[in-house]
């Protein structure tokens, strides 16, 4: 492929590929938590950071980092003392990270609405080798905590009270889920883009749940189509000259579309398996099936 002669479609691969890991690593907790909008709001304060990095000639990507995880704290503790009014508060700090964003990057010298348009939906050629560094170093923290504390963030996601009488530090965790999303979008704003990331967290989450139920089959599936569309999206972006974001984002519903449409028939076919297996009078066939909501899962 001629694509991977140049250095700057090398770097955007790589980037691709552990942004298609890390986001939905990280969005199936959050899928899990009734928190499917977290990354958007993230990727509002992240704009800060951003901007911030550029008035005050830092690194964009580390700067986002420090402003997007001091959001994500602030976004838990209004979580848990906010109560009523929690919801306005959220929405402050959403709308002022964009808009602290806008007008540091305007007051950088050399700002401009490019340098903006690149960081809010992607760019393939702006990716550099010191993004790539920091994306390397940020993604192998995401995977660390996502991989190594799933027993303990699943049984937070699902049920904190559980979580709680069962001795586990609940508080710290879903303060470290929230720390871990805001470090994912800053990994994934260089390809996706800040506006967009949100969907690379949730959709593929939302489509691996169509084959499976299970929490270790949905997190692999949801890894494999995260990577696969990052992939397909920034090879599009390069032959077709496409923006890589919305491309990546069109293929991710694309693929959720796909499965279930797939999804349906299968599903059929196991309920008249189930009720052909049933002998007759069973009990189990006049019981009142349990509701279970699209994002419950069977197991670790």
């Amino acid at each position: 492929m001629d694509l991977l002669n140049y250095a700057f479609m090398q770097r955007a691969l790589l980037a691709a590929v552990l942004v298609g890991i890390t986001a939905p690593a990280v969005g199936i907790y959050l899928v899990q938590r009734r928190q499917a909008l977290m990354g958007d709001g993230i990727g509002h304060v992240a704009m800060t950071g951003v901007g911030l990095g550029f008035l005050l000639s830092w690194s964009p990507v580390w700067m986002a980092t420090a402003v997007s995880v001091l959001g994500a704290v602030i976004m838990e503790l209004i979580r848990w003392y906010g109560k009523t009014r929690g919801d306005i508060a959220l929405a402050m700090l959403f709308y002022g990270g964009m808009a602290g964003g806008v007008m540091f990057i305007n007051l950088a010298p050399g700002g401009s609405n490019a340098n903006l348009t690149s960081y809010l939906f992607g760019s393939l050629s702006t990716v550099s080798e010191s993004d790539v560094t920091a994306i390397c170093l940020l993604a192998a923290f995401v995977v660390l905590v996502t991989l190594g504390l799933r027993r303990q963030l699943f049984a937070v996601s699902q049920d904190e009270e559980f979580a709680r009488v069962t001795g586990l530090p609940v508080r710290a965790l879903n303060l470290l889920t929230a720390v871990t999303a805001a470090v994912t979008v800053t990994v994934a704003m260089r390809v996706v883009g800040l506006l967009l990331v949100s969907a690379l967290m949730v959709v593929p989450v939302a489509a691996a749940q169509q084959l499976s139920r299970s929490f270790a089959a949905t997190f692999a599936i949801a890894v494999a189509i995260g990577v696969t569309v990052t992939i397909g999206g920034t090879v599009t972006s390069y032959y077709q000259d496409v923006p890589p974001g919305a491309t990546i984002v069109l293929l991710t519903i694309a693929a959720f579309v796909a499965l279930s449409v797939l999804a349906a028939p299968l599903a059929r076919r196991r309920a008249r398996a189930v009720a052909a297996a049933q002998p007759a009078g069973d009990p189990a066939e006049c019981a009142i099936p349990a509701t279970r909501s699209s994002g419950d899962e069977v197991g670790v």
